[in-house]
């Protein structure tokens, strides 16, 4: 009866984002698979996860949905954590004849696999495995309801340390302040920028809302069938060179980000067109010229990433600002065929530039929480499966350690993220490390039957505009 007394007076309620992440047909879970450069040592995992990871609360308490036989009231029951049972090392043969591809189908099938409740809702499994970019594999396998993807990639990044100083956390890159200007200019700067973000705001929501209401992505090709999220889903991902997007980005004066976006634009776009030539007549290939499709980009909508913050809650048990905090904006898909691979870029600056400065990750936020609490969750799940199940993918673009780390002592080679249970075809997601961008592609394959074709018109996009970079004379497109 103690034991009863002292459950219920930790527990904790369930944020509705976080029910919204476990109700039935919609368990959504982020998969993260860690490339060491070095042999894994589970003891040591094991060791350094029970001085940090379980610190946290959400990761030593049990979820009660509210579902089923847990009908009542959702909430977080704080429990004993035994991180043995969190940690899975699994019997591989060292002889394996492709350990690519065997790392795919490993990643794979832990995403369909049901998560058991009864316990807190993360697992680590450790691969004695040796690939193409690793020694050995660590994959991490979070409930959403834990947190936001950008939340438990911080608080996995927290849990490492850099390896030329094995007593810091990691750094990254800080954004270049603008030069300081006179008042006068600053004044009318900031007047420009309030005009412009009232202006896209409203453009860009009253789009939103007429998708939302009446469009629908056209291309059956690409696009997952509404309602399915266990279905048969692949995980690939394929790392380039930073320097060779830099380089890129450098010739066009824009953005990483526009550059990332402008070669999956190119590499889906050539994707799509191949699709048509192979399954359809030539007169119907010219309909995908005037088609318009469209990705889900999500967004951040924390002020800042202070992995110290975390760092501390888990060493010392202090506050810090935690959950599900994200916004997304719907951006429309560029699928005609450019000779200029360039055109794919300059579209996406643009179109990018125009989403970043308007409020849409504001009120795409508050439409699901105004959703949810005036119609309940039956009406969100039906919001969510339909902006999902309208659009052909999402795309998300994360930015990683400036330096080497290393995961309780093991040096990182590649972090790859993504996500998985959301009723959706194609899911792209793009991670920095060091000198590194690693691509992770999540697919249905019934959508898309060779996701591995699809990865290399992505890669070879950014090889086309690596090439002709130097002999190319670029304009600052207007905005």
């Amino acid at each position: 009866m103690a034991i009863e007394r002292q459950v219920t007076e930790g527990e904790e309620p369930v944020s509705p984002f976080a029910r919204l992440f476990s109700l039935p047909g919609l368990d959504v879970f982020n998969i993260v698979t860690i490339g060491c450069k070095t042999e894994g040592n589970p003891s040591t995992i094991i060791e350094g996860l029970k001085n940090t990871l379980i610190n946290h609360p959400r990761f030593s308490s049990i979820l009660v949905t509210g579902y089923g036989e847990q009908k009542g009231k959702a909430k977080w029951i704080p429990t004993k954590v035994k991180v043995e049972d969190h940690v899975i090392v699994p019997d591989i043969d060292p002889n394996i004849e492709n350990p690519d591809e065997f790392l795919e189908d490993y990643t794979s099938n832990m995403a369909l696999s049901p998560m058991d409740m009864t316990k807190p809702l993360w697992e680590f499994h450790l691969l004695k495995l040796k690939t193409s970019h690793a020694e050995s594999v660590a994959v991490a396998r979070f409930h959403h309801s834990l947190g936001d993807g950008m939340s438990l990639m911080s608080l996995l990044l927290a849990c490492t340390r850099k390896t030329c100083d094995p007593e810091a956390l990691p750094t990254f890159v800080v954004p270049k302040k603008s030069k300081a200007k006179n008042v006068c200019s600053a004044l009318v700067g900031w007047l420009w920028f309030i005009v412009r973000v009232m202006f896209h705001t409203c453009v860009e929501v009253i789009k939103s809302i007429i998708f939302i209401c009446c469009a629908k992505d056209t291309s059956a090709h690409i696009m997952g069938k509404p309602g399915a999220t266990l279905r048969n889903n692949k995980f690939l991902h394929r790392i380039i060179s930073l320097d060779d997007v830099k380089m890129v980005k450098n010739a066009m004066s824009m953005t990483v980000n526009d550059v990332l976006f402008g070669m999956v634009q190119a590499g889906l776009s050539r994707y799509l067109h191949q699709r048509y030539d192979l399954e359809t007549s030539p007169k119907s290939r010219k309909i995908i010229d005037k088609k318009r499709l469209h990705g889900v980009v999500f967004f951040n909508l924390r002020p800042n990433r202070d992995i110290e913050d975390l760092a501390n809650m888990m060493a010392k048990g202090s506050k810090c600002r935690w959950g599900n905090s994200i916004g997304y904006v719907l951006i429309p898909l560029e699928m005609k065929s450019n000779d200029d691979v360039f055109e794919y870029v300059r579209q996406s600056k643009t179109m990018m530039d125009r989403k970043k400065h308007s409020l849409e990750p504001l009120f795409s936020h508050g439409l699901l929480k105004c959703t949810l609490e005036v119609f309940g969750f039956k009406a969100l799940k039906t919001l969510i499966t339909r902006i999902f199940g309208s659009t052909t993918m999402i795309f998300s673009n994360v930015v990683g350690p400036a330096e080497e780390i290393s995961f309780f002592g093991h040096r990182i080679s590649y972090i790859a993220a993504s996500t998985f249970g959301i009723p959706q075809g194609l899911i792209i997601g793009i991670q920095s490390y060091v000198d590194k961008l690693i691509i992770n592609i999540g697919v249905d394959v019934d959508v898309i039957p060779d996701p591995h074709h699809l990865c290399d018109l992505i890669v070879e996009a950014l090889h086309t505009m690596k090439s002709a970079a130097p002999q190319k004379t670029f304009h600052a497109p207007e905005v």
